[in-house]
């Protein structure tokens, strides 16, 4: 006797579908799987027999061969407990399936036939959208984050007798969900700009940040507040939007990082990595390639702090991700892609003691030391960080004083919002980018247009500080925010100056 349902596996952020057929036969009672199970896929056999025995059905006494289809695709995960279930009663006939809609079915099984929730629901749910007359069994637990895949028939079930009354049509599926409903931006963050004391340029080459996504690196000693800064810097950036939470919850999605009890990622993801994670973690990768911490803060922020820390190896393969937006991780057994549209936001103390250039404490380390902690950052690296700034420590006075006149992160995210919406409206619809920092080069010149005395400024700055092409682009990139957060259409000989302050972190004056 052959029964067959379908499940789904999902490969980078794409679900695809699997066959799962079941074949009983005279013989032992024995149960196999094939078709590429991995170990938990394997040991599903155990939970299903004990689930079934558990719900009040006889385990078919035949020898079962379970067949995943297609076969030349790894499966991985426990997720297909309940499908594989749910066919082996229909091979057995202990069940009639009389719904006919076209079910996909994941979940996984406990040894009692409860179903517990699994991984990667969203691009699973998102997939079956796109297939006319297709409905998903699912576990309760995963419900309100399937339901953000828009127009699919959901059967949330919390049993192994609740999926089986939804293939023999005792269940309606569940009332669909306005998934916008779900979704409520947040605005609520432990940490707030108020509380930085003094660093009104820090906090300055921050706000410019924000505001055109640009790339930023604070050096400065140790407790000039460059931690403090960065963690305070996903409360001025703008809230998500809707379609931007559906990316980043795909991707949290798929690794089961989803906040408890929360089915999307409303807020900015803010990523910290240790300097001593490999390169897999970092990147992504993996026999199965999963996402790194690169694709974890898409559209949000990565903060490296002791960025020389860090392998150079690792910090190179960041070359990619920070101009395309996206990685791509090869492996024999295929290629994925993982979104990577991230801020990056370094931080650096100026030697290996941390006090070289400080007035207040002496650098203990020689010129060689210093030189080759600073060349531990590539060029091309540097080139592709917008924002260089020195973060000078707060002196005490700023610190002792109890005064309110430090402006609130919700202050500056009104005047962060208003820049983004004044840049967004001189890019066409339809555009892969919304900020000046994502500007191609083929753009550059239509949309920062330069008066000529700013034109001329930046001509004699290039000549004399040796930037490169890239640092061309980046500075007039960088100048087009500072005029957008003036309301200016025309890059001005002021934006070029402040841009060029940022561009010029001359490297020659730490190796003196």
């Amino acid at each position: 006797m052959i029964a067959a349902f379908y499940s789904m596996t999902v490969i980078g952020l794409e679900a695809y579908e699997v066959r799962i057929e079941v074949f009983l036969s005279p013989g032992l009672p024995r149960t196999t799987i094939v078709g590429l199970p991995d170990k938990a896929v394997s040991e599903s056999k155990d939970r299903v027999y004990s689930a079934i025995s558990n719900s009040g059905f006889a385990y078919p006494r035949k020898k079962a061969t379970v067949n995943l289809s297609p076969g030349d695709v790894r499966k991985e995960g426990p997720l297909y407990d309940l499908p594989i279930a749910v066919t082996l009663l229909a091979a057995a006939e202990e069940i009639a399936p009389t719904n006919q809609k076209k079910f996909y079915i994941v979940g996984e099984l406990s040894l009692d036939g409860i179903v517990r929730r699994v991984d990667g629901i969203l691009p699973m749910a998102m997939e079956a959208a796109k297939r006319e007359g297709a409905a998903l069994i699912l576990p309760a637990g995963n419900a309100d984050e399937a339901a953000l895949a828009g127009d699919v028939e959901l059967y949330p079930v919390e049993t192994l007798c609740d999926a089986i009354r939804a293939v023999t049509g005792m269940t309606p599926p569940m009332q669909k969900k306005d998934r916008r409903s779900i979704f409520n931006p947040m605005f609520e963050y432990k940490e707030d700009f108020s509380d930085v004391k003094g660093q009104k340029c820090s906090k300055r080459a921050m706000e410019i940040a924000a505001c055109g996504n640009h790339n930023i690196l604070m050096i400065g000693p140790p407790g000039s507040g460059k931690t403090m800064l960065s963690k305070r810097l996903p409360s001025i950036l703008p809230p998500l939007s809707f379609e931007e939470a559906l990316e980043v919850t795909r991707i949290y999605s798929v690794k089961g990082g989803l906040p408890p009890g929360s089915p999307i990622i409303s807020e900015r993801p803010f990523r910290s990595p240790h300097h001593s994670l490999s390169y897999a973690g970092l990147i992504g990768g993996g026999g199965n390639p999963s996402p790194g911490e690169i694709s974890f803060a898409h559209r949000g922020v990565l903060f490296l702090d002791e960025l020389p820390e860090f392998g150079r190896t690792i910090l190179e393969m960041l070359r990619q991700p920070l101009e395309d937006g996206e990685v791509t991780i090869a492996r024999v057994k295929g290629t994925v892609t993982y979104p990577a549209s991230f801020m990056l936001v370094a931080a650096m103390n100026p030697c290996p003691c941390g006090y070289h250039g400080d007035p207040r404490r002496k650098c203990e380390c020689s010129p060689n030391e210093v030189k080759r902690y600073m060349s531990r950052i590539s060029g091309p690296i540097l080139d592709r960080i917008d924002i260089h700034v020195e973060a000078a420590r707060p002196s005490g006075d700023d610190l002792a004083s109890k005064s309110a006149g430090e402006e609130t992160s919700e202050v500056i995210r009104e005047r962060v919002v208003a820049c983004r919406e004044f840049q967004k409206r001189r890019f066409a619809d339809g555009e892969r980018f919304t900020t000046n920092s994502r500007l191609p080069p083929a753009l550059i010149q239509a949309h920062c247009k330069t008066t000529p005395k700013a034109a001329k400024l930046l001509l004699c700055m290039m000549n004399r500080m040796g930037f490169t092409a890239r640092s061309y682009g980046r500075i007039l990139k960088l100048s087009r925010t500072i005029a957008d957060m003036k309301q200016k259409e025309t890059i001005g000989e002021e934006e070029i100056a402040e841009a060029v302050q940022y561009r010029s972190l001359d490297r020659e004056k730490y190796f003196n």
